[in-house]
């Protein structure tokens, strides 16, 4: 039986201890208002009875009593509502204990709560609120100092120190939290900032990768194109020389997708490891010439000047503007011939194609078929992005020019 009751007691103690625990863990997991609510009213309550406590010792002194009691509680209670209506909280804390100190009774407790009312308006309302509160308070201690047997040197600067403390501790809270509001409103707008570059830097990535694509593409689909029609137009007089046109026609398909997925490796995951080509440069323009004289041009390359190291970028700019002009001659003007020339010069290299020009079949003479689409369009955006310029139209004899100049540094 004694062991029976020991174990008893022993769990309810223990339940006992751990009910402040669940108690701040149900608080804690309330709305944020409704936490507030509770908190204050705890609060209230605790000042109350720690106030109504305080006089305990004295109530042979204080007559009535209850009187005493009441006003005391009544400085408390009001702080129910301090962060709704902080303003009318201290005004009834005060008149409590003004009337308190009037009606002539001693021995009063101390000021906390009034001084916590007046904290709550210093750190929560406007500046008008602020100003009017302070002079509240003074003129409450004023009057409160003046009800007979109060040693006003002593309680006036004992009044002027818990209030001045309350004063400069909701300045310091209203600061405190407008700075953490300002630091969240600067991380925010560079947060804003970041996600802004970056979406430019995505827009401007997708550009570049677009513009390789149809470099890219339109480049080897435009001689497979080409190949297929001399390769039906040789059949079946001419298998020998089709079934080469259909060879190029493969070669040049690898080098498409092999190219394709150079470029599409940019876009997987980056935790996937990678094997991609380097990027392709003016060194690599004889294998693009030689497609291009496969395909049926006659290309002439020349290079001017001493040849120099170009910058990653200008390099592969100057490549693909060679690609892409030579493709254009290739699918619309279909002439019989152009030129390639590489010119270089002090801080610049000029890149120019130069195409004949489609032959006439009726008077044999030459005509202009511009490049139209995409590919112009390209050669321009990449010109610019280099802060290089472009030249572009016909010439005189016939025929069609383009010509880029890019810096080279």
């Amino acid at each position: 039986m004694t062991s029976f009751v020991a174990r008893i007691g022993g769990q309810s103690a223990a339940q006992l201890g751990g009910l402040p625990q669940r108690l701040a863990a149900r608080i804690t997991a309330l709305p944020p208002r409704r936490r507030q609510l509770v908190t204050d009213t705890a609060l209230a309550l605790v000042l109350a009875a720690v106030n109504a406590v305080s006089l305990v010792p004295y109530r042979a002194s204080l007559h009535p009593f209850w009187g005493a009691e009441l006003l005391v509680i009544a400085q408390a209670i009001p702080l129910i509502g301090r962060r709704y209506l902080p303003v009318l909280v201290i005004i009834l804390a005060g008149s409590a204990r003004i009337t308190y100190d009037q009606l002539g009774y001693f021995y009063a407790p101390f000021p906390l709560a009034i001084a916590i009312a007046f904290f709550t308006v210093m750190d929560q309302s406007c500046l008008l609120w602020r100003w009017i509160t302070a002079l509240g308070v003074l003129t409450g201690i004023a009057i409160s100092l003046s009800a007979p047997g109060h040693t006003v040197i002593y309680e006036a600067v004992f009044q002027v120190l818990i209030f001045g403390t309350a004063l400069a501790a909701g300045m310091f809270s209203r600061a405190h939290r407008a700075n953490l509001a300002a630091a969240e409103g600067r991380a925010d707008r560079a947060e804003a900032e970041l996600d802004r570059r970056a979406a430019e830097q995505a827009a401007a990535e997708r550009t570049r990768i677009a513009r390789e694509l149809h470099d890219v593409v339109a480049h080897h689909v435009s001689l497979m194109a080409v190949q297929a029609e001399a390769a039906i137009s040789l059949l079946p007089e001419k298998p020998a020389q089709a079934r080469s046109s259909v060879e190029i026609i493969g070669d040049t398909a690898r080098l498409a997708l092999t190219e394709l997925r150079r470029l599409l490796g940019v876009l997987r995951g980056p935790s996937e490891r990678l094997e991609t080509a380097p990027s392709a440069s003016l060194g690599e323009l004889g294998a693009i010439i030689d497609q291009v004289r496969g395909a049926g041009l006659a290309v002439d390359f020349e290079v001017e000047g001493t040849p120099f190291q170009l910058p990653p970028g200008i390099d592969l700019t100057a490549y693909r503007i060679v690609q892409e002009a030579l493709t254009n001659t290739i699918r619309h003007s279909r002439a019989a011939s152009a030129a390639v020339t590489l010119s270089y010069e002090p801080g610049y290299v000029t890149v120019r194609i130069a195409d004949s020009g489609r032959r006439s079949a009726v008077n044999g003479h030459r005509t202009v078929v511009a490049g139209a689409g995409l590919g112009l369009a390209g050669i321009a955006e990449r010109v610019a992005s280099c802060g290089g310029s472009l030249t572009v139209g016909p010439i005189p004899g016939g025929g069609f020019s383009v010509a880029a100049r890019l810096p080279s540094r």
